[in-house]
């Protein structure tokens, strides 16, 4: 059987650097590392005996993202598998967020995973095989205080992932959200900018930024039993591969707790809602 091959978006960190370490230990599969210092990725090289594209890539330059898929399928001739996991968090209140530095998230969050997703869906298609694998978050299941802008990027992959996912199982591609809560990676720190409060109105955050900062490193989730979660649901369960991956004890939780409360809430506006339309 011919090797898989996986690429994969931001791996000089995070989880991205703990599923590229992964994968390059296994025996059947070939890995098309991306960031956009590849000189970050020499921690692949002991694993290195020719399955190993590393390739410099920022996911906000299209002439990047359309020479890296270009190269790893003349490399390895099909991309099986797609994550889409570069990405920035930023932390600050929804009326002192600085404008510029929330848009360049959505640069990077949003449409650096349409772009990277539009341009290996043809090779996709035409293999009439594929996983894309797109990193949301508990951000885009529940809105926190101070991260309405990282949510408002998450939220938007979900919306687009699931569409998405519609569109494309005709061609057999399939599509999964992974959508961790807090694990041991670089996002909460070095991975994210912050405004803490300067409008007394909101002081109230100023610790609940600052305590999200200080724990980076010591979250509850570990990064290598995510990883293998994710790997095994790729290789051994694909056919029912889920849509929604949520990933640690309070990404699940929460979302069960808050889909439970809407669904409680939309039945009882059931009636008052569906009296808006014309009688049939």
């Amino acid at each position: 059987m011919a090797n898989k091959t996986w690429l994969i978006t931001g791996t000089s960190t995070g989880f991205g650097r703990t599923l590229a370490t992964f994968l390059a230990k296994q025996s059947n599969i070939n890995l098309v590392a991306t960031a956009r210092n590849t000189k970050k990725l020499a921690y692949l090289n002991e694993f290195d005996h020719g399955q190993i594209q590393k390739l410099t890539l920022d996911v906000t330059n299209q002439q990047e993202i359309k020479s890296v898929v270009t190269q790893a399928q003349a490399k390895f001739g099909t991309i099986d598998v797609l994550v889409n996991n570069a990405g920035l968090g930023y932390f600050g209140t929804f009326e002192e967020s600085n404008r510029d530095t929330v848009k360049y998230m959505f640069d990077v969050n949003v449409w650096g995973l349409v772009d990277m997703t539009r341009s290996v869906l043809p090779v996709m298609r035409q293999q009439k095989s594929g996983i894309i694998i797109n990193f949301s978050s508990l951000a885009g299941l529940y809105s926190f205080p101070t991260l309405s802008f990282y949510s408002g990027t998450k939220y938007a992959i979900e919306g687009i992932s699931e569409a998405l996912s519609k569109e494309v199982t005709d061609c057999n591609i399939k599509v999964m959200l992974v959508e961790p809560s807090g694990f041991r990676t670089d996002w909460a720190g070095r991975s994210s900018d912050k405004a803490l409060p300067k409008i007394a109105d909101y002081q109230q955050f100023k610790q609940t930024i600052i305590d999200n900062a200080e724990s980076a490193h010591h979250e509850p989730g570990d990064p290598e039993k995510a990883v293998q979660i994710i790997f095994d649901q790729v290789v051994n369960h694909t056919a029912e591969l889920p849509l929604r991956l949520p990933l640690g004890k309070l990404s699940t939780d929460t979302a069960i707790d808050k889909y439970t409360k809407s669904l409680a809430h939309f039945k009882k506006l059931h009636d008052l809602s569906a009296s808006a339309d014309q009688p049939e």
